[in-house]
């Protein structure tokens, strides 16, 4: 029946008998073909017709469609199919009179069957168009539109001749998934007629080869920009909540607006499925909701950099304002990555695979992506900006002195400038000066020799005193500030070196030099910590069930008492101070009271049964846990037993005598650490309740008034003097030893002693 009608088709296309006809028709019938047979030809010739209107020479674009696979050799070209056929066509029409310039254009028409790639979307469009050229490819291309059955057997047709070969596959897919991505036809006629059945019939072909090649990775990007559209906007919600419950400046106003961070997570979170929407469709409508989440998020980026506060020594920066930056960063990535989705899909991906294992793998991908996003770059950003923003660093910036040691003559060594709010009793030592904490978030260095400032490093976002300890060999001071945790300043500069991470900016300090912390838990046990300066935990140690842990540290060994550990006997362990590793543990019958590393071992006080007097001192060698000695505490002793490391010496203050008002003694005693034996013992007539301060070579101060003035209690290896305190020196409050270096209170100055 189709050789019928193809005979009939010929009538009228050159004014010569049937022969040409004949021979064409036999060739396309040929035993041998596998593809491109009768049918095929039927329809390029149906498809023809509605077309040839379009056409400046019919005559040659019909003879084109009969020659333009006369000459077909199973699993050739099209080019060499074409090529070939060119050939034929220039050889036999001569013979049939057709005029020689005819001949010339059926080849050349015949030629541009051999590349039947579809132009771009909307850019076919070349200085002088081809009519003839147009006509006959959209009529070969006629065969997609074809009935998806008779589509279905041409496909299989194509690929018995070509060979079941993976290469063949894969070639035949990207030729498909090329076609699909522009115009499949030339001619606004054929796109209105037969582009909508031909872009299912070819669709339907990829699905097939998508199945029968094994491609687990195509489609990720699209997968990863369509999850990156739906959970970055999940994300900008979950930053736009936290930002909320933050304040937008410190201290926070009243009339500070509270609705901005709760819209934005609103729209946010409504935004996530419209926007998973918008990245798999390719409409114009998709690309401009995500136009308009990438405007807003401009928009809010820009309105809030206007808006962000103006810090000064009163006012700082809120942990609102990163996170609300954040959120509106992870919106705008939200809305262009559903803007790149869509445009995507419009160019280069109209058809995508169900879904495989790249695809897969990207949903799963994206989301812990975004999660780690927040809690590894949002939330430690956000912190630092708001460190950086709210704190300042002044200061002449002038090289530190030595201080000279006091030696206490009644004379002041310097007065520092006014630093209301602290006394002498906070000050700290460094290597490069005193440091105070004072109210307002603030820390000053003053210079040891001259009492004058050095710098001063204050925060925004902190109205209290910090708690400030020396660390680092006194390179270093550790300052804990209010709802902010610890910062590591540099004791010379006063630039923060350092602020610990949020796993260990609430833990206590335990001993500041070497520097450990302790963790106070509600359930289960108290743990122990090795920390560097900076905050980096080398080690944790964790007892068991014990719920009361006390810890002293030497240069190489932590000493450790474990009480309240349940049915176990209560232990003292021995644990390296680099590794944490346990070196040795012995039980203790009770718990050992007031822990000091001296000279290489470590004292403890053995309880004397309900009195506060221990029954004797006893050192530990820290690495071995041995006892090096015992120094039996005089039974008349009544007082508080204060212990205190003074170089190689413990210095041991009490009272000889009952505890009482009426008693007016104090005696002062100093162990050899090394060998536990007295180096010197000195009884004075102080009053055993005064607060005393140690030097580091073992002298023992304290103030006590007069009706006449104010005086200096000194008490040493020299035996007891009293030294009259110039005015201005508040006899109230205690005097501190920073070294040997003594100092006292103004009413608002630290005073150093000569």
């Amino acid at each position: 029946m189709a050789v019928v009608e193809l005979r009939a088709r010929w009538d009228g296309v050159v004014p010569a008998p049937g022969e040409l006809a004949d021979e064409l028709i036999t060739r396309y019938v040929e035993r041998n073909r596998r593809a491109y047979r009768d049918h095929y030809l039927e329809i390029v010739l149906a498809a023809l017709e509605p077309l040839i209107q379009l056409s400046t020479d019919p005559a040659s674009v019909r003879l084109a469609a009969w020659f333009h696979r006369a000459v077909h050799e199973p699993g050739g070209s099209p080019a060499e199919d074409a090529e070939a056929s060119a050939q034929l066509a220039e050889q036999l029409l001569p013979q049939y009179g057709v005029q020689p310039i005819r001949v010339a254009e059926v080849a050349r028409l015949v030629r541009l069957t051999g590349d039947l790639a579809a132009p771009p979307p909307d850019s076919y469009a070349p200085p002088r168009r081809d009519a003839n050229g147009d006509v006959l490819l959209d009529s070969v291309n006629a065969i997609m539109s074809a009935d998806p059955v008779r589509y279905a057997v041409h496909v299989a047709e194509v690929r018995r001749d070509l060979g079941e070969r993976r290469s063949v596959l894969e070639h035949r897919y990207d030729h498909v998934q090329e076609l699909l991505e522009g115009h499949l036809y030339r001619t606004q006629l054929a796109r209105q007629r037969l582009a909508p059945v031909a872009r299912v019939n070819l669709e339907t072909e990829l699905a097939g080869l998508d199945s029968e090649l094994p491609a687990p990775w195509r489609g990720w990007q699209q997968a990863a920009l369509t999850a990156t559209a739906t959970f970055g906007a999940i994300g900008a919600a979950v930053a736009a909540i936290a930002a909320s419950g933050a304040s937008w400046q410190i201290p926070a106003i009243a009339s500070q607006p509270g609705w901005p961070p709760v819209a934005l997570a609103g729209f946010a979170f409504f935004s996530g499925p419209v926007l998973f929407r918008c990245a798999r469709s390719s409409s114009q409508r998709a690309g401009l909701i995500a136009g308009v989440v990438v405007a807003v998020a401009v928009t809010g980026l820009l309105v809030a950099w206007a808006q962000m506060p103006r810090t000064n020594p009163a006012v700082g920066v809120g942990l609102r304002v990163p996170l609300l930056i954040a959120a509106l960063l992870l919106l705008l990535l939200s809305g262009g990555a559903a803007l790149a989705a869509s445009l995507l899909r419009t160019r280069t991906a109209r058809f995508l695979p169900s879904r495989n294992l790249g695809q897969q793998l990207a949903w799963l991908a994206v989301p812990g992506v975004v999660a780690l996003a927040l809690l590894l770059v949002v939330q430690p950003v956000a912190r630092n900006y708001v460190l950086s923003s709210n704190e300042r660093v002044d200061g002449p910036d002038s090289v530190a002195g030595k201080a000279a040691p006091s030696v206490l003559n009644g004379a002041v060594a310097w007065v520092s400038k006014s630093v209301r709010g602290t006394g002498a009793e906070e000050a700290i030592g460094t290597q490069y000066g005193i440091a105070v904490p004072r109210p307002g978030g603030v820390v000053e260095m003053l210079d040891a020799a001259t009492g004058d400032l050095r710098w001063r490093y204050s925060r925004s976002d902190s109205d209290e005193k910090p708690t400030i300890v020396a660390t680092g060999d006194g390179d270093y001071v550790l300052a804990e500030f209010a709802d902010v945790g610890y910062l590591l300043l540099d004791a010379n500069t006063g630039r923060r070196k350092a602020a610990w991470s949020g796993r260990t900016r609430d833990h206590l300090i335990q001993q500041a030099q070497p520097l450990l912390t302790g963790e106070r838990s509600t359930s289960g046990a108290d743990k122990l910590h090795g920390v560097d300066p900076n905050g980096d935990q080398r080690w944790t140690y964790e007892p068991g069930k014990c719920t009361d842990l006390d810890a002293v540290a030497s240069m190489d060994t932590v000493v450790a008492f474990l009480g309240n550990c349940g049915e176990r006997t209560d232990e003292m362990i021995g644990l390296d101070l680099k590794s944490g590793k346990k070196l040795w543990a012995r039980p203790t019958n009770d718990t050992y009271r007031r822990p000091v590393a001296v000279g290489g071992v470590v004292v403890v006080a053995e309880p004397g049964g309900d009195s506060d007097v221990p029954e004797a001192l006893t050192a530990f060698d820290p690495r071995t846990g041995t006892v090096k000695w015992r120094w039996p505490v005089p039974q008349t002793w009544a007082c508080r037993t204060l212990l205190n490391a003074a170089g190689r010496y413990l210095v041991v203050v009490d009272c000889p005598g009952p505890s009482t008002v009426e008693n007016r003694r104090t005696v002062v005693t100093a162990i050899d650490s090394s060998t536990g034996k007295t180096a010197w013992q000195v009884t004075a007539p102080v009053g055993p309740r005064a607060k005393v301060t140690v030097t580091s070579d073992g002298r023992v101060i304290s103030l006590s008034r007069s009706t006449e003035a104010c005086w200096a209690n000194v008490i040493s290896r020299r035996g007891f003097r009293q030294v009259r305190l110039p005015l201005g020196i508040s006899c109230s409050r205690d005097a501190h030893a920073v070294g040997n270096l003594v100092l006292t209170s103004g009413p608002d100055s630290v005073i150093a002693l000569r």
